[in-house]
């Protein structure tokens, strides 16, 4: 017999290092304001050996896992299905398990980053930069391909890495030309830069911000502001950060996971904000 849907069900993100993550700070948030007070939001620290047994084991409570680094692909192969979203990338961020026992994978952070964009005004652009070459530039350009009419550049420290962003273009059909790192300041120029690299990585770019600059979407969150994202609000661009990423594809996990359609992103947001200056575990 099915589990009804939105009674005592059970969630939780997976993977390692895990203990950061803010996920549970965010759905278990939407789930006190979507009354859905019996429902859990836990995070397990687990890798790629330890994910199949993990998976093996679950029972119908589960409604629905979220995956982070170094799960996204792994997660593949143990799932019935997956969207053409996640397809696109190969990278599974969201598993939602149906009534009929089957495991359905897709892909948030995409439309997330598309969301977060439109919430600060960005429809549309003629091009548009990226700042690295990992897993989530890829999903940049991903979410590149339904906003961006013309070029982008993606700035990269390797060849391999060059070759690798070209043939993500290829895949998703966006035009892509690469430059290597050393050049990243003139990234700073473009309609949209979207910056997906690790801590103190961009830091030395601030410097080099344009006097009129545009839009920056910089996917990390913690610690907040970085010193690009300082620096191009002081210059007097918009800036969209890696909470706003985070809760936009984090409300779409919670719609597919419980079936509801108003989540209250709002509320995941400061509940976030919150979690990062230390006022909330």
């Amino acid at each position: 017999m099915a589990t009804d849907r939105h009674s005592g069900r059970r969630a939780a993100v997976l993977g390692s290092p895990i203990a950061h993550s803010l996920s549970p700070v965010l759905h278990r948030a939407a789930y006190a304001e979507l009354g859905l007070r019996d429902w859990t939001y836990d995070r397990f620290e687990i890798d790629e050996a330890a994910l199949p047994e993990f998976i093996r084991q679950l029972g119908p409570e589960w409604a629905g896992l979220s995956l982070t680094m170094p799960l996204k692909r792994a997660i593949i192969p143990l799932l019935d299905e997956i969207s053409g979203t996640a397809a696109s990338v190969e990278a599974v961020n969201t598993v939602v398990f149906t009534d009929d026992g089957r495991k359905v994978g897709d892909n948030t952070d995409i439309p997330g980053m598309v969301g977060a964009l439109r919430e600060h005004g960005i429809e549309q652009v003629d091009s548009a930069a990226i700042l690295g070459a990992g897993a989530t530039a890829s999903s940049a350009l991903a979410a590149l391909a339904q906003i961006c009419t013309g070029v982008v550049v993606a700035y990269v420290r390797s060849d391999a890495r060059a070759a690798e962003m070209r043939q993500w273009g290829e895949r998703l059909d966006v035009e892509v030309r690469t430059a290597d790192w050393t050049d990243a300041k003139e990234a700073l120029s473009a309609p949209l830069v979207i910056a997906t690299t690790p801590a103190g990585a961009t830091d030395h770019l601030a410097a080099a911000i344009t006097e009129y600059p545009a839009t920056l979407f910089d996917v990390l969150y913690d610690p907040w502001p970085t010193t690009l994202a300082a620096g191009w609000l002081a210059a007097g661009g918009v800036v969209v950060g890696g909470l706003d990423l985070l809760v936009h594809q984090a409300a779409l996990q919670v719609e597919t996971m419980t079936g509801f359609s108003a989540v209250p992103r709002e509320v995941m947001r400061i509940q976030g904000k919150l979690a990062l200056e230390g006022n909330i575990a």
